[in-house]
């Protein structure tokens, strides 16, 4: 990494036909014709223009089937430090750790072909990695500052996501899925040797990575305008990064609460009938609840949060049974409800609806416990893979990847012979 007095010695822009670029954008495309002239002239022009930073452009066509690669081709030919690579098979994560290995650029970017994120936000998202100051940057539509204008649908969905990470995986980031990142080569080669995923989950994934590692992460607020035109297919994308939030470990714990959470559901039903004759609904949801509440925590203390021995035990009890107070109010509120629209409801529809309110307990509890209760706590170590080392320390100087030339990777090439 360059010492900041360094930074600004060469021509602002793009950089000159030959020497490495201070910064490398990686922009990953599949069935882009349309959009990719005019969202690549306008990136060149801000670059050429405005950026204080020598810069190349990498268009990474990852299995397209129209006129993308063609149209590549033609904005490689026709500007200076634009270059455009295919590969056979898609993927956006296959693509950005395809080219980032190959890469001679001090620090490695990335951003959407739509551009949704204001280029205002490049400067800013890279400096802090030039100068040294932090290992990774990433734009954020959640941060306060962010100015972000798309439809509910894609901002429930957004949140909901982020706040799964933070509930699963505890990141301390705040938007996995902004199309705007970057990263200092030195410390995205191992990391890049480490990350699993080649489709959307690749961002996700390299984050936790580089978390997990210690690295500093500098977040940028951003201007964003939702791409109406966007052709990721939210279920499928959905299903993949649950699978790979299963995979570094998030839904192990999730797993094993809610095996805990449904035989405590089991048994409280079952309390419940056998108390309910003797002492009235209310009664009988207390005290099911209290019992149950106890064992629920005792047991997700140690099976789910892998917490041994007696230390602190009683004030976990206690945080357990102030958790099992808000799950009383739930329960006892939807009893309540129950019987003001039906004075005299039968045994099955009290059991469903306090089972329905009593699932809602459960999620509340969980949120309670990772966040309070049990905060700081990690849970028991999970398996390496097999015939995969387990890696629990900061990666370091691990080998990179070949570069371009390898099977599936073309690289366009200018007239003189040499690389754009």
């Amino acid at each position: 990494m360059r010492s900041p007095d360094t930074l600004l010695d060469n021509e602002p822009g793009l950089a000159p036909g030959r020497g490495a670029p201070q910064v490398e954008i990686v922009v990953p495309v599949r069935n882009e014709e349309r959009d990719l002239a005019p969202s690549i002239r306008r990136l060149h022009a801000y670059l050429t223009g405005r950026f204080p930073f020598t810069a190349r452009i990498t268009i990474a066509d990852n299995g397209s089937t129209d006129g993308t690669w063609a149209a590549a081709l033609a904005l490689a030919g026709s500007l200076d430090r634009v270059r455009a690579v295919r590969l056979a098979e898609p993927g956006r994560g296959r693509a950005l750790r395809s080219v980032w290995s190959a890469s001679d650029a001090d620090v490695l970017a990335y951003m959407d072909v739509d551009l949704s994120t204001d280029l205002n936000a490049l400067l800013p998202l890279v400096a802090p990695l030039l100068s040294g100051h932090s290992d990774v940057a990433i734009g954020t539509r959640l941060a306060p500052g962010a100015r972000v204008s798309r439809g509910p649908r894609r901002e429930v969905i957004s949140r909901c996501y982020n706040l799964l990470l933070h509930l699963t995986l505890r990141v301390g980031f705040s938007d996995a899925q902004c199309g705007f990142k970057a990263i200092r080569a030195d410390r995205a080669r191992p990391l890049l040797a480490m990350a699993v995923d080649n489709g959307w989950f690749f961002d996700t994934e390299l984050l936790v990575l580089a978390e997990r590692a210690g690295l500093r992460i500098h977040e940028v607020p951003v201007d964003w305008i939702d791409d109406t035109d966007s052709r990721v297919d939210v279920v499928t994308t959905a299903l993949a990064d649950l699978r790979g939030i299963i995979r570094l470990g998030g839904g192990r714990q999730l797993a094993r609460f809610v095996a805990v959470g449904a035989l405590s559901t089991v048994a409280y039903a079952l309390l419940y009938l056998a108390l309910r004759g003797p002492m009235g609904a209310q009664a009988a949801n207390a005290l099911s609840l209290l019992v149950t509440a106890v064992a629920n925590t005792a047991v997700n203390r140690s099976f789910t949060f892998g917490v041994r021995g007696r230390r602190h035990a009683v004030r976990h009890q206690i945080g357990g049974l102030l958790t099992f107070g808000a799950g009383l109010l739930l329960t006892s509120g939807a009893l309540a409800a129950l019987q003001a629209v039906s004075p005299r409801p039968g045994r099955a529809a009290e059991v469903t609806v306090l089972a329905g309110a009593n699932l809602l307990a459960t999620i509340l509890r969980y949120v309670l416990f990772r966040s309070w209760v049990f905060r700081g706590h990690r849970p028991p170590p999970h398996p390496p893979h097999p015939g995969r080392p387990e890696r629990t320390e900061r990666p370091a100087g691990l080998a990179t990847q070949p570069g371009p030339g390898r099977p599936g990777l073309t690289t366009s090439v200018p007239p003189n012979g040499s690389a754009r």
